[in-house]
């Protein structure tokens, strides 16, 4: 099934696909934004029109991804990135330390701004086997006392991932930028969850932070200005210029998500794509070999690897012939990345497992 507009299927791991729904709705607003004479692009942040933005795009992600009342929720600048030091700036006080669980690399990119501002214990790291699964959470021997517990749900790069809200007796908080929205979510057994919306949200730029009330209390009296949580709650997201232009397609997303079934209907939709790449890949006799570990599969990120780079070349050349773009995979892992986030349509897995097997049966 061709793509409207003449698109191809773009399995880049981000900036994400968007719904095409949502770019039409984008491209009706973006010279004049419903009567108010100019673009979205143009408008005060302070003025009414963004403020009725802001405040609706907030009151739909709080909907959707199911945040509790008493939770803070901010729209922040800097990306998920800014968020591994904004962290532990904030709560990894002097004499205490925090937990870190590596799974890939954003966690690892997390651990090394962490330990620039204090002590961190590194509970788990799937190093050796090239980050290729996720612990139980039962089996985390977490430290006493810690000042939190940092783990990212889902990693890009290696494509694993956890399925499951931890119980852990530790202040949780969770990178969520690359499967935020792709299934319920307990956010009240999390103090922090953070996520770069470039991922699964909307357009790069932008990090949505969620808080509990525990942690705002912890928050210090005062740091610098652009890293300081209590000063843009004050503020409501707004200390300086922010990201208007991401938070209004975002906004959009929210209300797209939610005619998709919410959550659960997100999350069924996400595994079905998922499947129909690792069927390609598990009936392929071997010509395909998965990089994750069955049990900790990524449903956002699909990974494997051909028999050398000869072979992953030609594969990539004639993916690309047909329309099937951004599919090389990360240096770290080799082979083929296919990145398929929420709004990526099935048809595009279709059409690449059938290419997948087509090419299998060519060259193997």
């Amino acid at each position: 099934m061709s793509q409207p507009y003449g698109r191809i299927y773009n399995f880049s791991a981000g900036p994400c696909a968007l719904p095409v729904e949502v770019l039409e709705q984008v491209r009706d607003d973006l010279v004049n934004y419903k009567g108010a004479g100019m673009s979205v692009m143009e408008m005060s942040h302070r003025g009414k029109d963004f403020d009725a933005i802001a405040q609706q795009t907030e009151a739909d992600f709080r909907k959707v991804f199911g945040v509790p009342d008493d939770y803070q929720v901010l729209l922040l600048q800097g990306g998920a990135s800014l968020q591994f030091s904004m962290l532990p700036m904030s709560f990894l006080e002097e004499g205490s330390t925090a937990d870190y669980v590596i799974t890939g690399a954003w966690g690892k990119k997390a651990l090394e701004a962490a330990c620039m501002v204090g002590a961190v214990n590194k509970i788990f790291d799937a190093k050796e086997t090239n980050y290729d699964r996720v612990p139980k959470f039962a089996d985390l021997k977490v430290t006493p006392g810690a000042a939190y517990l940092h783990f990212t749900s889902n990693e890009t790069i290696q494509g694993v991932a956890f399925f499951e809200d931890p119980s852990l007796d530790v202040p949780l908080v969770c990178d969520m930028s690359s499967d935020i929205l792709s299934r319920p979510v307990d956010v009240g057994k999390y103090d922090m969850i953070y996520a770069g919306a470039q991922k699964n949200m909307g357009p790069a730029g932008l990090a949505v932070v969620v808080m509990s009330p525990r942690f705002v209390d912890r928050l210090p009296a005062q740091t610098h200005p652009m890293l300081d949580y209590r000063l843009m709650i004050e503020n409501k997201s707004m200390y300086n210029t922010p990201n208007c232009w991401s938070i209004y397609v975002c906004g959009l997303v929210y209300q797209w998500v939610m005619k998709q079934g919410g959550l659960a209907g997100m999350n069924r939709q996400c595994k079905e794509k998922a499947q129909v790449l690792y069927d390609a890949i598990d009936g392929s006799g071997g010509f395909y070999k998965a990089h994750a570990q069955p049990e900790s599969r990524s449903i956002m990120n699909i990974t494997w690897t051909l028999a050398n780079d000869e072979l992953t070349d030609e594969f990539l050349k004639g993916a690309k012939a047909n329309g099937m773009a951004e599919l090389k995979g990360h240096r770290s892992v080799g082979g083929v990345r296919a990145s398929i986030y929420n709004a990526f349509p099935i048809e595009g897995c279709r059409a690449l497992a059938e290419y997948m097997r087509a090419f299998a049966a060519k060259n193997g």
